[in-house]
């Protein structure tokens, strides 16, 4: 049949449309010559008997893959034309570029067939409802597919052999070069580049926290090399948590050559569309791993120590031991086990001084009512723990002292040293300007001009390192004397006295411990009046300790004095159900064990000559009022003032644990939940950045005056406000132009 016998009268009614595409923004870039003869193809739909306002040219997917990861519009729209009968024929300069897939391929012969819409290339015209040319369509639709995995195959089979040798040219993370060998890997030739990767590791095995070697950084105000494939010189700029983390835990830093670390896989989103995401690898399944490739800054089994310590940081699994260490008194934070089923203690704190305890829930709990598999205090668990470790760390006590004498200026030299390699860079460079400006012709002002102000910028630069690093030489503390020496080897024989010290926070503590210590597993044995623990030190060796608990007294038959005294001071406020109810929630029972009933509680305070509850007269003004009919005078939910009394944004009154709050309504509580936030007051988030501590601390700060919040219950934007001190630094915010963030 002849081609052009194809060309209906109908089908010149209908508009043509010519598809183009290329499939990467390269392409577009250097291969003009395939886009300029793809807009060609309007003027053989002209040949072809179409009107010039007849041909649509659909551009828009240019720089896509046809592969169908894309969103391709262009391909979208020209599919959605044919569907509704508007086209009369697609072309293109080949198959290959409507679609390098079949499923988007054959949707579009479907539909074409459907409507009679014909489709042309560079061999010809194709009507897909005639089955020859469907037959010669699907043949060609399938070789596009299969070519593209052909190149696919080609590219990455080259790839991967050449990364199993190691000679892969990959990104290299800063502190190392490329050789002149293939696959070659060096050191960066700049010392004061590899002293700060060298400072990341050394911190890090000091403080065992990247936070806090990022901490330290900033503390000092050091600053981190960075450079790119966009940047042409390196560059010093402020370092952020993520770069601290990443010098921490890539493996070419110890010497060893990876590739396939990430993996790139498909799934289908919400709408239906197919995606791409990239997921991490176990090192298992790394495809390639040499170690001893190339010098590094650590070795192999340091770094894998570095990961282990890492993985411990974050909140271990259910029934594990571990975590980040954290504030607070209890001493077995993350290493307390139970004896009686294997999971990891709870640390909670109670009484007016906040005394530690562990708990174990264990599956006696559900919804917060049960009976704990155990729940003990922590101050004499703690005491015992702590006495075993001093009397283990005592041979060993001497030489720690000894190392901290060595330690005490080498830390300050640290940074110093740092600082008068950028003193050195910074001459380097207002050197390096000043011979540029000396080169050029003085009467060619235009280039004179530019390296003049370039000359001025690095002598600014010069002079403000050298004044940092004379500021740094002159906060230089000072030499221990003899008499200090002899005071802190003093102390490496008594251990108790730094272990106790009131400098020594508990957080340090805790670090101590973790260091000789795995775990510590209690038992419990209540007849016996006895708690068992079990310390597994690092190394594998364990102890036991026995600690003796308190025993507990023979008491007459009546009913327990505090008691009694707490019936006394509900009885003012609440009726006899609700007081019985307290009562239960507490756990306390009659003289006889039985639970309160509200004939209880009233024969009880009838026996005790305790007068029953009257309702009073409530005054509006700073009146005590429910949880429920607070919300209703502030006009918030119930809900809400709950979350803001658990948070400690507002104060609650509670005659005993167990009782109802009640909220003391007054003007101070009323003006803390606004409609709109007063001017200098930001989110919570932004507080967080702007003081760099957590929620928590904001909220213990709020709670204690320090800080200033309100309440915005209107709008969108709801919930907390803080009014940030105006001297707070932002470990946030985007630094200046000349010092830039990794």
């Amino acid at each position: 049949m002849n081609e052009l016998s194809k060309i209906t009268a109908e089908h010149l009614r209908r508009c043509a449309i010519v598809y183009v595409r290329q499939s990467s923004t390269t392409q577009v870039e250097h291969n003009r010559e395939s886009t300029a003869r793809q807009y060609e193809l309007a003027e053989r739909a002209a040949r072809l008997g179409w009107r010039r306002d007849q041909v649509k040219v659909i551009d828009e997917d240019l720089g896509i893959s046809g592969s169908g990861l894309s969103e391709r519009t262009g391909f979208a729209r020209m599919t959605a034309e044919v569907g509704l009968g508007q086209v009369g024929i697609v072309l293109g300069l080949e198959v290959s570029r409507l679609a390098r897939n079949n499923a988007d391929w054959y949707r579009l012969l479907d539909l074409c067939g459907l409507t009679h819409t014909l489709i042309g290339d560079g061999d010809g015209i194709y009507h897909p409802g005639l089955f020859n040319d469907r037959l010669v369509l699907g043949l060609k639709g399938t070789m596009s597919e299969a070519e593209l995995h052909v190149l696919r195959a080609r590219l990455f089979g080259g790839i991967r052999n050449k990364a199993a040798r190691g000679e892969l040219h990959r990104g290299l993370p800063v502190g190392l070069v490329r050789g002149d060998a293939d696959g070659e890997v060096l050191l960066h030739p700049d010392e004061s580049v590899q002293a700060a990767i060298h400072a990341v590791f050394d911190r890090f095995a000091e403080f065992g926290s990247a936070r806090r070697v990022w901490l330290w950084f900033r503390s000092q105000g050091l600053r981190f090399p960075l450079h790119s494939n966009s940047l042409v010189d390196l560059r010093w700029v402020a370092p952020t948590y993520t770069k601290i983390h990443q010098v921490l835990t890539n493996p070419f830093y110890a010497g060893v050559y990876v590739y396939g670390r990430t993996q790139q896989t498909c799934y289908l989103d919400a709408g239906g569309r197919i995606r791409k995401r990239i997921r991490q690898r176990d090192r298992e399944q790394w495809p390639v791993f040499i170690r001893d490739h190339h010098a590094g800054y650590i070795d192999w089994n340091t770094f894998e120590a570095n990961q282990k310590r890492l993985a411990q940081n974050i909140r271990p699994r259910p029934h594990q031991s571990g975590g980040a260490v954290r504030e607070g008194a209890a001493l077995l934070q993350g290493l307390a086990v139970c004896g009686h089923c294997g999971r990891r203690l709870a640390v909670h704190y109670s009484g007016r001084f906040s005394a530690p305890g562990y708990h174990c829930a264990g599956k006696n709990i559900v919804n917060g009512r049960g009976e704990y598999c155990l729940n003990i205090g922590g101050v004499q668990i703690d005491a015992a723990v702590a006495e075993a470790f001093l009397a283990a760390l005592a041979p060993a006590g001497l030489e720690a002292s000894l190392q901290a004498i060595e330690q005490f200026d080498a830390d300050h030299e640290t940074t110093l040293a740092q600082f008068r390699r950028d003193v050195e860079r910074a001459r380097y460079n207002a050197q390096r300007a000043e011979r540029r400006y000396r080169a050029v012709d003085p009467e060619n002002r235009l280039v004179a001009r530019g390296l003049e102000a370039e000359w001025e910028s690095a002598l600014l630069e010069l002079k403000t390192a050298e004044s940092e690093l004379s500021d740094r030489e002159h906060a230089r503390p000072r030499s221990l004397t003899h008499e200090e020496r002899d005071a802190i080897l003093a102390l490496g024989k008594d251990l108790k006295r730094i272990w106790f010290a009131p400098t020594t926070s508990d957080r340090d503590r805790k670090e101590l411990l973790r260091t000789l210590l795995d775990d510590v597993t209690l038992r419990v044995e209540r007849d016996k009046y006895n708690a068992h623990l079990t310390l597994r030190w690092r190394g594998g060796l364990f102890s036991e300790v026995n600690v003796p608990l308190p025993h507990s007294h023979p008491s007459p038959i009546r009913t327990a004095d505090d008691t009694i005294d707490l019936l006394r001071r509900l009885a003012a406020h609440y009726p006899d159900t609700k007081i019985a109810g307290i009562l239960n929630r507490q756990g306390r029972t009659t003289a006889t064990g039985l639970s309160f009933t509200a004939n209880r509680v009233s024969s009880l305070r009838t026996h005790w000559e305790i007068p029953c509850f009257q309702p009073r007269q409530q005054v509006q003004d700073g009146e005590c009022m429910t949880i429920e009919k607070a919300a209703r005078a502030l006009g918030i939910a119930p809900s809400t003032l709950h979350r803001c009394l658990n948070d400690g944004f507002i104060a609650g009154e509670q005659i005993t644990p167990g009782a109802p709050w009640r909220i003391r309504i007054n003007d101070e509580l009323r003006s803390r939940f606004v409609e709109s936030a007063p001017e200098g007051y930001v989110k919570m988030f932004k507080a967080m950045n702007l003081l760099g501590v957590s929620r928590q601390t904001i909220l213990r700060r709020v709670k204690r005056g320090e800080l200033k919040a309100v309440h915005v219950y209107r709008g969108r934007a709801k919930g907390i406000r803080i009014q940030v001190p105006a001297v707070a630094p932002d470990l946030f915010d985007p630094l200046k132009k000349t010092e830039g963030v990794v």
